[in-house]
């Protein structure tokens, strides 16, 4: 048995000839067992028939036919439904060369060469037994290949069609280094039923059942899986120390075709993502189609993200700008890719210059400006106040001027929770942004004509995003650590960037101008959380393999994120994830003297007098682990 074990694993494909050779003595059998059934196996009466020229003439069209269509050609252990159907189609193609035969002879000799019905009965006999033996070699070589190779015991979660297939591409794949033993499902009706010899299990039972199958990894294959069901499976499975798999959905497949390497590990933003958004595309369609779209930051992961959406609305052009010229030419290149009509124009432009937005703005006329163009990063702008307010400030008012000027239909702002309660210079440059563009709306609304509307969207993290905390967790795990944590009560809220992306493009078209819309962005998720949770996904155990260290707030760094201030308040919108922010609002020719002066500290590179006036502007704003606290004290 041992050497029978070895030859099974050592063998890759049978060699066509053996193939071959085995189809005629199915062939042939199949013609004697013909004869047999037609006359109750009497012998003496078949005689009668010329037995030995009928199977001979059987066999010798079977083989014809099958070297005509190939059938000998697949691999007998990959066998399957279209390996099924050539096989049928030889068999009717032999069907048809018996019968062309004995109508011959009929009309030659008046009488049939093999009687009609023994040549029915070995079509369908061959086919059974043609099929058969391929399925009977393909279990033989998985089971030997399974049961002898160094296999993990795997369980799929899903017994529905995407769960059998999954199965099967696992079972047909050599180079698979799973065995599955069972299937998990909710669907108290499969319970207890079996697919291919494989069980079906409850998943209530979830820890009896790994435990006693001694599972190593689950795969969910689940086509439509609510997300705090997979959260639930996931966190029963690390907390069992079994590894996590997923099938990825329908649409990924590769030309629809699904194979054993588009398994993949579950991502942290898989865990961390919501259900779909649904969008109001046909108010979305008015404000993109046929318009030109200028996006401002279009090589960051939100300015990207904009441009991949606003193509699928057929606009008549898609500017971008950014200072970042390589992944400005790498995000031309993928939507030039897509295959999209659409025009694109580049330009490596600083929204600062006036003279190159000012060209860009006449040459183009856009319709609309999605304004992702900004600093982000809270420790880096804190060391670097200046530039914060340089680009956040006053790039937003110089953008927004300019749109006026050149009758822009409308200008879309995209914020930050940090804009709320200020503690770093950052949260505070965005929110006079916030400021700016809000009184000066309020200020042209007061003209009473057609002037552009400015609609600000505020929100939280995005997944994935350059400079977030998911990436940088990610390269240290691969680092093997250690995985630095700030402080073990810190938290944020989270969201995908295509969702905050569909988000910022209905709220900019459902705005009337002067608004401040926030997103429902979930709760907010512990930063210690989310670090171990990466760890276990990695299958590293913590403490063991990694571990995780405390390196304390860093400048202008919060404990907790906000979306809204203690004095605001809310309104809601048709869309239950969108909500109208009522803020303070500001004079604009306030606001506008004030911005004035901060250039001129900006310019004269004072930047203590240049952040003293931004909490002038924003009283709220209070530093936090920053050398700017001086300021805070002294004005209380």
């Amino acid at each position: 048995m041992n050497y029978f074990s070895y030859l099974i694993r050592r063998l890759t494909i049978l060699p066509r000839w053996i193939i071959v050779v085995i189809d005629s003595f199915v062939l042939l059998f199949s013609a004697t067992i013909g004869y047999l059934l037609r006359f109750n196996f009497d012998i003496a009466e078949i005689r009668h028939f010329n037995p030995l020229i009928g199977i001979f003439i059987i066999t010798l069209c079977g083989v014809v036919s099958s070297l005509f269509t190939r059938s000998y050609a697949g691999i007998v252990r990959y066998t399957g439904v279209d390996d099924a159907i050539n096989i049928l189609y030889t068999s009717f193609i032999n069907l048809a060369g018996i019968c062309s035969i004995n109508l011959i002879y009929f009309y030659n000799n008046g009488r049939n060469l093999i009687p009609f019905s023994v040549v029915v009965i070995s079509f369908f006999v061959s086919f059974l037994f043609l099929l058969y033996y391929r399925l009977v070699v393909k279990n033989i070589y998985a089971y030997y290949k399974g049961e002898v190779g160094d296999k993990m015991n795997v369980l799929i979660y899903g017994a529905g069609q995407s769960g059998v297939i999954t199965k099967q591409v696992i079972d047909a794949d050599p180079r698979s280094n799973y065995r599955v033993i069972g299937f998990l499902e909710d669907d108290h009706r499969k319970i207890g039923n079996e697919i291919n010899g494989c069980k079906i299990y409850d998943s209530r039972d979830f820890e009896t059942v790994v435990k006693n199958l001694s599972v190593k990894e689950i795969i969910i294959s689940i086509r439509e899986l609510p997300l705090s069901r997979k959260n639930d499976i996931v966190e029963r499975s690390l907390t069992n120390q079994i590894r996590v798999r997923v099938v990825p959905a329908f649409e990924r497949w590769v030309k629809g075709e699904f194979k054993l390497t588009q398994i993949k590990e579950v991502n942290i933003e898989d865990l961390l993502g919501r259900e779909a958004i649904k969008m109001d595309d046909e108010q979305v369609m008015l404000e993109l189609h046929q318009k030109v779209i200028c996006i401002t930051g279009a090589a960051g992961s939100i300015g990207s993200e904009l441009a991949r959406q606003v193509i699928m609305y057929d606009p008549s052009v898609v500017v971008l700008v950014d200072q970042a010229e390589t992944p400005l030419y790498e995000i031309e290149r993928e939507l030039k890719q897509r295959g999209s009509a659409v025009p694109i124009k580049i330009f490596v432009a600083d929204i600062c210059n006036r003279e190159r937005m000012s060209y860009i703005f006449k040459a183009f006329r856009p319709d609309l400006i999605l304004h992702a163009a900004a600093y982000k990063h809270v420790p880096m702008m804190e060391s670097n106040p200046s530039e914060a307010a340089m680009c956040n400030i006053l790039g937003t008012k110089l953008l927004a001027d300019l749109a006026v000027e050149n009758k822009v239909g409308r200008f879309v702002m995209i914020s930050t929770d940090k804009a709320v309660n200020p503690t770093s210079v950052m949260g505070c440059s965005k929110r006079i942004a916030e400021i700016y563009v809000q009184s000066l709306n309020n200020h042209l609304q007061k003209g009473g004509n057609n002037h552009t509307l400015f609609v600000t969207t505020r929100f939280g993290n995005v997944l994935g995003s350059n400079g977030s905390v998911i990436p940088l967790f990610r390269k240290q795990i691969a680092e093997g650590g250690p995985v630095t944590v700030t402080h073990p009560e810190i938290t944020r809220y989270f969201m995908t960037i295509p969702e905050a992306c569909r988000l910022v493009l209905e709220a900019g078209a459902m705005g009337r101008g002067g608004e401040i819309y926030i997103f429902d962005m979930g709760k907010p998720i512990r930063i210690h959380d989310l670090a171990k949770k990466m760890i276990l996904l990695s299958g590293l155990t913590i403490g063991k393999d990694i571990d995780i260290v405390f390196t304390g707030l860093r400048e202008g760094e919060k404990l907790y994120e906000e979306l809204l201030n203690d004095h605001e308040n809310t309104l809601p919108t048709h869309h239950e994830k969108i909500l109208k922010a009522k803020v303070s609002e500001y004079a604009y020719h306030e606001t506008d003297n004030f911005l004035a002066l901060l250039a001129d500290l900006i310019h004269d590179r004072n930047e203590l007098k240049m952040v003293a006036l931004m909490k002038e502007i924003v009283p709220e704003f209070k530093s936090n682990y920053s050398r700017f606290e001086i300021l805070d004290s002294s004005n209380a």
